[in-house]
C-alpha cells in the first residue's frame, strides 16, 4: 500500500541539536532552548542581535506529542541512509512526529545552509557547499523506498548559484518521475530573485504537479521578517508560473502572529487571487530562538476558521488555515482535494 504524504515548511521551531528532534518537553509547551545561547555557527548573522521579546506560553492548541515509534524511526533511517536533509528537522517542525510516523518527510535539497537570513527561519545561514550532483538520485530512491503517493521537495535559497538552483530542482523532479512514476510532485521553491527568467522556465518545464512559493507574511513586515526578498517579486513569480503553464497548480502560504492585522491578511489574499494562486496555507508563527523575530500573539482557532472562510469566499480552490498548518502538512491528501475542487469548478463553468 502506498502512503500518503504530509509534511512541513521551513522556519518555525527550534532544534535541540543538529541531526536530532526537539526534546519532548518542548512539545508539551515548554521550550528547552528559550534560555540557551544561539550557536554562532548556525546563525552568525543573528549572534549579535539583542534578544527579542520572550515568546508567550503556548496555548493548548499549539502543543503536540513528542515524536517516536517504529514508523518515525524507519523514516529517519531512510533519510540517514540516503544522506538526505529534511526541512522537517532543519526547521524543527511541530508536525514531524505525526508525519514521519506515517513515512512522510519533506526533502530539502541543495544543502542545509541558506544564503538568506530571514528573521523567522531556523535554517542555518552561511556559505553553502557546492551542489551535489548525486542528490537528485538519492531523493528519488528515498521517494520510491517510502512508497509515497505525493512528495514535497523544497530547498534553501542558493543566491551563490547562477540559476538559483533551478536546474537542480529540474533534475530532482525528473529523477523522481523516473524512479516513482506514479508519485505526484510538489515543489516549494526559493524566489530566484537574482536570476533571469530562464530559471523559473527551467523548473516549470520539468512539470511538477504543484508549484509552491511562500509569501511568508504581509508586505509591510517584509523589511523585518524577510529582508532579502521582495513581496511583489514573489507574487509575480507565482503569476508567471500560470502564464507558462496554465494547468499547473500554484500554492503559497503565510504565517500569522508576526504583527500583521486582519486587513493586511485580507489584502494578501486578494493579491494572491489576482495572481491566480489556487491553494493558500496559513499557520501560526513560532519563535525558534530569542534572536529570531518575536511572536506578536497566538492567533485563536476561531480566527483561523474566519480566515479560511474568507479565503474560500475569494475564490481559492483549497485553503488550509489552522495553528499547526505548514506548507506541506497533509500535502498528499490536500492535493487530491485540490484536483477534485478544480474538476468541480470546471464542471460548474
Amino acid at each position: 500500500m502506498r502512503r500518503r504524504h504530509g509534511a512541513t515548511a521551513a522556519g518555525f521551531l527550534p532544534l535541540a541539536q543538529r541531526g536530532s528532534i526537539v526534546q519532548a518537553d518542548f512539545y508539551q509547551g515548554n521550550d528547552p532552548m528559550r534560555d540557551l545561547k544561539l550557536p554562532d555557527q548556525r546563525h552568525p548573522e543573528k549572534a549579535h542581535r539583542p534578544d527579542q521579546a520572550v515568546q508567550p506560553k503556548k496555548p493548548s492548541w499549539i502543543r503536540v506529542r513528542a515524536p517516536g515509534g517504529e514508523g518515525y524511526n524507519q523514516t529517519r533511517r531512510i533519510m540517514r541512509d540516503n544522506n538526505l536533509t529534511t526541512v522537517c528537522e532543519e526547521a524543527g517542525c511541530p508536525n514531524v512526529g505525526e508525519c514521519w510516523s506515517q513515512g512522510h518527510a519533506t526533502m530539502m535539497i541543495m544543502g542545509e545552509v541558506c544564503t538568506r537570513a530571514c528573521s523567522f527561519c531556523n535554517v542555518a545561514t552561511g556559505k553553502p557547499d557546492a551542489l551535489d550532483a548525486f542528490e537528485p538520485g538519492r531523493v528519488a530512491h528515498a521517494v520510491a523506498t517510502l512508497g509515497l503517493n505525493h512528495v514535497v521537495i523544497t530547498s534553501v535559497d542558493r543566491d551563490d548559484v547562477a540559476d538559483g538552483g533551478a536546474e537542480h530542482f529540474a533534475q530532482t523532479i525528473r529523477a523522481v518521475r523516473h524512479r516513482a512514476p506514479d508519485t505526484t510532485i510538489e515543489i516549494l521553491t526559493p524566489d530566484f530573485l537574482r536570476c533571469d527568467d530562464s530559471a523559473l522556465e527551467t523548473v516549470v518545464a520539468a512539470r511538477p504537479d504543484v508549484f509552491n512559493h511562500n509569501l511568508e507574511t504581509v508586505p509591510g513586515l517584509y523589511p523585518s521578517v524577510r529582508p532579502g526578498a521582495r513581496y511583489f517579486h514573489s507574487l509575480r513569480l507565482l503569476q508567471r508560473v500560470k502564464e507558462l503553464d496554465p494547468g499547473m497548480f500554484t500554492k503559497s502560504g503565510i504565517m500569522v502572529g508576526l504583527g500583521e492585522d486582519r486587513q493586511s491578511v485580507s489584502q494578501v489574499m486578494d493579491d494572491m487571487r489576482a495572481a491566480d494562486i489556487d491553494f493558500l496555507t496559513i499557520g501560526q508563527y513560532l519563535q525558534p530562538t530569542p534572536k529570531h523575530h518575536h511572536v506578536d500573539r497566538f492567533v485563536t482557532p476561531e480566527e483561523f476558521a474566519a480566515y479560511e472562510k474568507a479565503a474560500y469566499g475569494k475564490g481559492f480552490l483549497m485553503v488550509s488555515a489552522t495553528p499547526l498548518t505548514r506548507s506541506s502538512y497533509h500535502a498528499g491528501d490536500d492535493f487530491a482535494r485540490l484536483r477534485s475542487a478544480r474538476e468541480a469548478h470546471l464542471g460548474r463553468a
